[in-house]
């Protein structure tokens, strides 16, 4: 990053008020009246309605409406371990992408815990506090264990966006290249370069999208994933295959697809020259892709690619995916975000992406035509269609796999693009 744009960006933060979130009242405040309503005397009946049922909590509180967004530093972007503290203005900006997205209040929590079970341990005594929780940037395998243990503590949505978010908008469009490829999920020999939160959140949705385990082949640091090593983890090794394949190269020859989420230009122009017809390459480290699709363009023209980045066609963006689950989960009541939800996200994103796009999405990339192709399988993030479509779906999946605890459509509309947008 250059002077200028490191300075902007810190004058962004700081200026004219430090942070980029604040609490706003919804009720009026500007009589003794509305006082004593707010506070003493008043609140003491909303307090005798929670005590004798806590559900009502939702009804005479924000927390149905609010998200903890919680880290403890330890993978901040692609910083590193750098502490809770330093993750605080991520955190913040993961709640201004729940607010300009989807309507919804959030509020960032930043751990420091000596342990994943202290962080556990803490997380899961104040969850009642918030109506749902977005685990963000805490590192691998940790993360794993963190969010398990919180899903089974807690009785509010808890969803690791690092690795949910990612995998979601990575399948939707995965199943969209494929189609375009002539080609089927499960027929498809899937390369995946990286084994961290990412990666393998990105290959379980994948299978439970319809991929066979055995057409999958992941690698790490040390080369292939495969049933002769003894240095696994128990989420690795659940991606170990039987295998003489040891490397990239061997991996990816007659690969039809690439994931990678794991480091910049580990993707050289012969590994993709070695992939079947119409290979397809999610490379999504950011901001410097397994490969520049200015090289993969130029060595396979047959490409179908996407990255994490907003400059290029594709981008894999989590905020096509987390606002609007919450949304959606929040709307029900539902006790979590389970597997059902996360496939009925993924399948709203790929039909979206077909659909004709409004005119206001074109003028928001000025841009004249954008249409379902090779260069548009996934939605943008500024489709207002976002949010009524993932959230509908995610809401709907809740009801009919039995964690929602409200119905749906509810008596309580849900959240619509006026609500949010005021449009």
């Amino acid at each position: 990053m250059t002077d200028a744009k490191r300075q902007a960006a810190l004058d962004y933060h700081a200026h004219p008020t430090p942070g980029k979130l604040s609490v706003e009242l919804t009720k009026p405040t500007a009589t003794a009246r509305d006082l004593a309503l707010a506070y003493s005397p008043g609140v003491a009946e909303p307090v005798r309605e929670i005590a004798r049922d806590p559900e009502n909590a939702y009804l005479y509180t924000g927390k149905g409406n609010i998200v903890a967004v919680i880290s403890d530093g330890s993978a901040i972007l692609g910083l590193g371990n750098l502490g809770p503290m330093a993750s605080k203005p991520v955190m913040e900006g993961k709640g201004v992408l729940f607010k300009r997205f989807a309507g919804i209040n959030a509020t960032d929590v930043e751990v420091n815990a000596e342990s994943p079970q202290a962080f556990i341990d803490t997380v899961a005594r104040i969850a009642d506090t918030w109506g749902g929780i977005n685990l963000e940037d805490i590192k691998a395998p940790e993360c794993f264990e963190i969010e398990r243990a919180l899903v089974e503590r807690c009785h509010i949505p808890v969803f690791h966006d690092d690795q949910h978010g990612t995998a979601i908008v990575t399948a939707a469009g995965m199943l969209n290249a494929l189609d375009i490829a002539g080609k089927s999920l499960d027929e498809a020999r899937i390369v995946c370069l990286g084994a961290g939160a990412a990666a393998i959140a990105c290959m379980k949705l994948l299978v439970s999208c319809g991929a066979r385990s055995e057409n999958l082949v992941m690698l790490d640091r040390k080369g292939v994933i495969h049933t002769g090593r003894e240095d696994l983890n128990q989420y690795k090794a659940m991606f170990a295959v039987d295998t003489d394949k040891r490397t990239l190269m061997d991996a990816i020859e007659g690969a039809d697809v690439f994931v990678g989420l794991s480091g910049p230009g580990l993707m050289s122009e012969d590994h993709i020259r070695r992939m079947a017809d119409n290979p397809v390459v999610f490379a999504c480290t950011n901001p410097d892709p397994e490969i520049s699709p200015d090289l993969a363009y130029a060595t396979r023209p047959d490409v179908i690619m996407a990255t994490g980045r907003s400059d290029y066609p594709n981008q894999v963006n989590n905020v096509l995916g987390f606002p609007f689950i919450f949304r959606g989960a929040l709307d029900v009541r539902a006790t979590g975000i389970n597997e059902a939800m996360k496939v009925a996200a993924v399948h709203a994103l790929k039909d979206l992406a077909r659909d004709p796009v409004p005119r206001a999405v074109l003028d928001a990339y000025n841009m004249t035509a954008m249409s379902f192709g090779r260069d548009y399988i996934i939605p943008t993030p500024m489709d207002v269609r976002l949010l009524e479509r993932v959230s509908s779906a995610v809401a709907q999946a809740a009801v009919d796999s039995g964690v929602a605890r409200r119905p749906y459509p509810s008596h309580y509309p849900l959240k619509t693009v006026d609500d949010v947008y005021g449009t």
